[in-house]
């Protein structure tokens, strides 16, 4: 019984091994490759590390926090200026697309955008090709896709999903139904609804961080 428990042990504390080797590369992978999907970076991570056990895969939060802490290591000087950069431009897209009631989504919203991130917003219509007729009017090149996302219930649906740029920042827009936006439709990382901001909640994550970063006087 003893020697069972001991395999026991043993194979657990490899699993947690192989599963902080795969977050810090998955977070690797994110950050120095631009790779967004939390799901793409655990399989190329594993591919790369040659780890062939799914009870091994680290939580998505586990990556998070393995990206946050290499950005505080290695980018620290770089990250955060990029950060603000997409927070000021996400602000003034949630203004230009207002009828739309934005909403920030993503690691411009969590602080973990970098040079490779896009500014994703949630909009709300129940006629998409609205939203697009409306950027193009104003002169903005889109492409459009669809996008298959699991749901808080664990369905799959086909979201479309604008993509343009502005100022040289990758802007996408989740085009969701109106009802989506007081009845959540999307996890985030952790399996609740996805954490998300208003204009208004934008605007203060931005006068916060500017206060913080304001010089103190003597």
């Amino acid at each position: 019984m003893a020697r069972v428990q001991h395999h026991r042990v043993h194979a657990n504390d490899r699993q947690q091994r192989s599963r902080v080797r795969l977050a810090q590369e998955a977070a690797r992978l994110m950050a120095e490759h631009g790779i967004r999907d939390f799901q793409h970076a655990k399989s190329k991570a594993a591919q790369r590390l040659g780890i062939v056990d799914t009870q091994a895969l680290p939580r998505n939060q586990d990556i998070e926090q393995a990206l946050r802490e290499r950005q505080r290591l290695f980018h620290a000087g770089q990250q955060p200026l990029h950060l603000q950069v997409r927070r000021e431009a996400a602000m003034e897209a949630m203004r230009f697309l207002a009828a739309y009631q934005p909403r920030l989504v993503g690691g411009v919203l969590e602080g973990t955008a970098d040079a490779h991130s896009s500014v994703i917003l949630q909009v709300f219509h129940d006629q998409p090709e609205q939203v697009d007729l409306f950027l193009q009017e104003h002169g903005i090149p889109t492409l459009w896709q669809d996008r298959r996302l699991r749901t808080l219930d664990d369905r799959l649906v086909d979201c479309p999903v604008i993509r343009f740029a502005a100022d040289d920042i990758p802007f996408e827009l989740i085009v969701l139904p109106v009802v989506a936006l007081r009845q959540p439709l999307l996890p985030g990382h952790d399996g609740r609804p996805a954490a998300r901001a208003s204009l208004t909640q934008v605007e203060m994550l931005l006068a916060e961080s500017e206060a913080d970063t304001a010089p103190r006087q003597p």
